[in-house]
C-alpha cells in the first residue's frame, strides 16, 4: 500500500514542457496504454503486472513504482496511466494525488482503494485522479479504468459510483451545495473559518457566509451538531 504521507523531492520540480502536458489517447495511435503502477510493496505490484499481462493494448512499464520515487519516474517515463494504490486512513493521499496531476497531468490517475468511501472517491476525483477501482473489483475493473482512462474518459467502479449517487442526493436533499459539503466538513475536523479560508482559497467572509448558509438549512446551531451531522453522512473518513 502506497504510504502517501511520504513525500517525493520530484513532486515539486517544475511541470514539464507544455507538449508533454496533453495527454495521449493510444486508442488513435494503435499503440499500447503505458501504464507505471505505484504500491510501495513488491509483491503487490508484482500481482498487478501479472492481472495485467495478458491484456491486450495495455503495456505495464518495469518500474520500482514505491511512492518516494514515482514522482521522478512518472516523469521520466511520462505513462498514459499511473495507478496509484492508497490508504483510505491517510489525509495526505488527496495531497499526493493533487500534486501529482499538478506535475504531470498529461498522466491519468486511476485510483486502487481498499474501501467503499464515497466522500474519499469524490476528493481523489476533485483533485486530480480519472479513474476510482474497488479491490474487490479489481481484476474486473482495472483493465476496464485503464482503457477508459487511457480514451480520455473517466472511470468509477459501479459500487462505488452508486454510493457516490446515494450520498449527492442525501445532500441533495438537504438543500447543501458541494462547495458547502467541503466547508462543512473542514469545521466539523476542527477547522478555524480561516484555516477553511485558505485551505479552500476563500476569503474568511466568504466562509463565514457559508457556515451561516449551512447551520440554516440544516437547522443546526452548533459546532457539535455539525460533527454528529458530518458522522452521520461519512464526511469524516479521510
Amino acid at each position: 500500500m502506497v504510504n502517501a504521507s511520504m513525500t517525493s523531492p520530484a513532486l515539486r520540480e517544475k511541470p514539464p514542457p507544455s507538449d508533454a502536458r496533453r495527454p495521449r489517447d493510444a486508442s488513435q495511435t494503435n499503440t499500447p496504454i503505458r501504464v507505471v503502477i505505484a504500491d510501495d510493496r513488491a509483491l503487490v505490484r508484482q500481482g498487478l503486472v501479472a492481472m495485467l499481462g495478458d491484456e491486450q493494448g495495455i503495456e505495464v512499464l518495469p518500474v520500482g513504482g514505491d511512492v518516494t520515487t514515482i514522482g521522478g519516474q512518472v516523469a521520466a517515463a511520462r505513462p498514459d496511466v499511473l495507478v496509484l494504490d492508497l490508504a483510505l486512513s491517510s489525509r495526505s493521499a488527496i495531497t499526493l494525488i493533487a500534486r501529482l496531476h499538478a506535475h504531470a497531468p498529461a498522466t491519468r490517475i486511476v485510483v486502487l482503494a481498499g474501501e467503499r468511501d464515497p466522500a474519499f472517491a469524490e476528493r481523489a476525483l476533485a483533485a486530480g485522479a480519472v479513474g476510482f477501482v474497488e479491490k474487490t473489483a479489481a481484476q474486473r475493473d482495472l483493465p476496464a479504468a485503464i482503457r477508459c482512462t487511457g480514451r480520455g474518459e473517466r472511470f468509477i467502479s459501479a459500487g462505488v459510483a452508486a454510493s457516490i449517487e446515494v450520498t449527492r442526493r442525501s445532500f441533495a436533499e438537504d438543500r447543501l451545495t458541494a462547495r458547502e459539503v467541503e466547508v462543512l466538513r473542514l469545521i466539523a475536523l476542527g477547522h478555524t473559518s480561516a484555516e477553511v479560508a485558505r485551505t479552500l482559497d476563500l476569503s474568511p467572509r466568504t466562509v463565514e457566509t457559508h457556515r451561516a448558509r449551512i447551520h440554516k438549512k440544516l437547522g443546526l446551531s452548533t459546532r457539535a451538531d455539525l460533527v454528529r451531522y458530518a458522522l452521520r453522512r461519512r464526511l469524516l473518513r479521510t
